[in-house]
């Protein structure tokens, strides 16, 4: 089991939140949006997207997003 398992409860697919259905306000302060977002969101972590789950989860020796991005754009 990894570390994202162990330390972030599940929840049920159908208890996720649709990306979809996040609005921010756009006029309000960097914090204020970021804060709304998490806010509606519930877990920035594990969410859905229509039909598909989306899980994040990080490598503490892996290539950073850029290094990913990169890679495909060469």
């Amino acid at each position: 089991m990894n570390q994202l398992t162990q330390t972030c409860p599940q929840t049920a697919t159908d208890e996720l939140v649709d990306i979809r259905e996040v609005a921010v306000d756009k006029n309000l302060p960097k914090e204020e949006r970021i804060t709304a977002f998490l806010h509606q969101i519930k877990n920035p972590y594990r969410f859905r997207c229509g039909d598909f789950v989306v899980n994040a989860a990080f490598a503490s020796n892996g290539v950073t997003l850029e290094e990913c991005l990169q890679g495909i754009l060469r």
